[in-house]
C-alpha cells in the first residue's frame, strides 16, 4: 500500500507570478475611476460622516430682546454669548416684530426679558422669561430650547448657591409654525428635494447611456432632426413624470401626514420645475462622460444621494458643520430648494421673501442647462 505524501504542493512565487501581480497593479493605477472608488469615496464619506453627522447644534442665531436691562438679564445674556451653541444677533426690534425675523430664516431662537425682571426675581422670588423657537425644524427647535433653558437654570442655581430660597425663573416656551412639533414639517420638504433631484438625474443619465449601449444613439444623431432637440425631447417626458410624482408626494403629505401647504401652490410648482430642469441637465452632463448604465448610476448616486441627504440641512443642521462643508453645501441646488419649500409650505411665504433663493436656483438651472447642451457630444467617436 502506497503512502500518500503529507506535503501539500502550494504555488510558489516565481518571476511569472510576480509579473502578473505587477500587471494588475498597473491596470489599477491606470484606471482613474477605479482609483476614485478605492480612495476617493472612502475619504469623502469619512469626512462627511465625521464632520456633518452630529446632533449637537452650534452657532445658532438668537435674538435677545431685553426690556429689563438690569444686571440679571445682562448676566444671562453674557452666558448666551459665551455659549458655543448660540450666536447673538443684534437687532433693535420689539417682540411684535420677532416673527418677521423668523420669516427671513436667519434666526432660530428669540429670548425676551420682561420689564422689572431682576426686581421680580429678588423681591418676589419669581420672574418670567419667554423663549420663542422656529419649530419648522422640530428637532432643532427642541434642542435649542433645551440649551437655552439649561443656561437660564444654571444661572438660577448659581443665584441660590445652596441657600434655601424659593427663587424661581419661569420659562415660557412658544413654538411657532409647528406648535405640535410634528416631524413631517421637516421630513416632507427634505424628501421632495431628495426624490426630485436624485430620480431626475439618475433617469436622464441612464436613459441616454442606454441609447449608447444599444447602438441607437448613433442613429438618432445622424437623423435630420437636430441632435440637441433629440436630447431635449428625451428629457421632456421625465419633466412631466416628475411633476406628476411631485403631485403624488404633496397629496400623500396632505391627506395622510397632515402636512400643511400654507403658501402658493403655483409658486411651489414653479420652484419645483426649476429643480427638475436642473437635475435633468445634471443627468445630461453625467451621460456625456459615461458609456455604461452602471457607471452612470454610480456617479448619479454618489454625486446626489449622500450630499443631498447630509448637506441640504433637513437631516443635520448646516450651522454645525465646518466652514468648508458649509461652502460646499451652497453649490447644491437641493439646499436652496429645501429652504424655499419650507418657506412656502410651512411659513406661507411668497416670492418677496424667497426671491434670493429663487434667483440662486434659477442661476444654477441656467448654468447647468447651458453647459450640458454645449458639452453634449454629437459624435460618439
Amino acid at each position: 500500500m502506497k503512502q500518500t505524501n503529507s506535503h501539500i504542493r502550494i504555488p510558489y512565487l516565481n518571476s511569472q507570478f510576480i509579473a502578473f501581480i505587477r500587471k494588475e497593479f498597473y491596470h489599477v493605477f491606470r484606471d482613474k475611476k477605479t482609483l476614485l472608488l478605492l480612495f476617493g469615496v472612502p475619504i469623502v464619506q469619512i469626512l462627511l460622516f465625521g464632520f456633518a453627522l452630529t446632533n449637537e447644534i452650534k452657532n445658532a442665531n438668537v435674538i435677545i430682546i431685553d426690556y429689563a436691562k438690569d444686571n440679571s438679564s445682562q448676566n444671562i445674556t453674557d452666558r448666551f454669548t459665551a455659549s458655543q451653541q448660540f450666536k447673538i444677533k443684534t437687532a433693535d426690534i420689539s417682540h411684535t416684530e420677532i416673527e418677521n425675523e423668523f420669516k427671513k430664516g436667519d434666526v432660530k431662537l428669540a429670548l425676551i426679558f420682561p420689564l422689572n425682571f431682576e426686581q421680580d426675581l429678588f423681591h418676589q422670588n419669581h420672574a418670567q422669561v419667554q423663549i420663542i423657537a422656529d419649530a419648522s425644524d422640530p428637532n432643532t427647535a427642541t434642542t435649542l430650547t433645551f440649551y437655552a433653558s439649561r443656561i437660564i437654570m444654571d444661572y438660577q442655581m448659581d443665584l441660590l448657591n445652596g441657600r434655601n430660597i424659593p427663587m424661581q425663573i419661569d420659562i415660557q416656551q412658544r413654538m411657532i409654525y409647528n406648535p405640535e412639533l410634528k416631524g413631517t414639517t421637516n421630513f416632507v420638504p427634505g424628501v421632495m428635494a431628495l426624490v426630485l433631484l436624485l430620480i431626475c438625474t439618475l433617469m436622464t443619465s441612464v436613459s441616454i447611456v442606454k441609447e449608447k449601449e444599444n447602438g441607437t444613439m448613433e442613429i438618432l444623431l445622424v437623423s435630420p432632426f437636430n441632435p440637441v432637440m433629440v436630447v431635449i425631447a428625451k428629457a421632456i417626458p421625465y419633466l412631466i413624470l416628475s411633476l406628476i410624482n411631485l403631485t403624488v408626494i404633496l397629496l400623500l403629505s396632505v391627506l395622510l401626514l397632515n402636512m400643511p401647504i400654507n403658501g402658493s401652490i403655483p409658486l411651489l410648482y414653479f420652484e419645483s420645475t426649476m429643480l427638475i430642469i436642473t437635475a435633468l441637465s445634471l443627468g445630461l452632463l453625467i451621460s456625456n462622460v459615461t458609456n455604461s448604465q452602471q457607471t452612470a448610476m454610480l456617479i448619479s448616486l454618489m454625486a446626489m444621494l449622500l450630499p443631498t441627504m447630509i448637506l441640504t440641512g433637513f437631516l443635520f443642521p448646516i450651522e454645525n458643520m465646518p466652514w468648508p462643508l458649509q461652502v460646499v453645501s451652497n453649490i447644491l441646488p437641493s439646499k436652496w430648494y429645501y429652504i424655499i419649500v419650507k418657506a412656502i409650505m410651512i411659513k406661507g411665504l411668497g416670492i418677496a421673501i424667497v426671491w434670493k433663493e429663487t434667483l440662486i436656483l434659477f442661476a444654477m438651472m441656467m448654468m447647468l442647462l447651458f453647459t450640458s447642451i454645449k458639452k453634449f457630444k454629437t459624435r460618439l467617436a
